[in-house]
């Protein structure tokens, strides 16, 4: 249990940063199951907008912190990968 000011303020604020990053990080999975719909549905044109709209948020997670680069770099990679397959 917390004993100090800074330590009960610490469990404040890690709460509350934790409701936010759960929230950016559920934001790009449903951005990325609009490219994976698209994708299934099998209409690259469709897939291709879905791409463009999950590479900037993929983007943001990595300059918040929530997604390391190297995943968000796999995850764009191997989602492009699916769409160029359509065509």
């Amino acid at each position: 249990m917390a004993n100090t000011p800074q330590a009960k303020k610490r469990i404040r604020r890690n709460a509350t940063r934790q409701t936010i990053n759960h929230a950016r990080v559920s934001r790009i999975r449903t951005f990325i199951k609009a490219v994976e719909a698209a994708i299934a549905s099998g209409k690259q044109a469709d897939a291709a907008d879905a791409l463009k709209k999950v590479q900037p948020e993929i983007a943001r997670g990595v300059a918040r912190g929530v997604i390391h680069k190297n995943t968000a770099a796999r995850k764009f990679s191997r989602l492009s990968k699916r769409v160029a397959s359509l065509g």
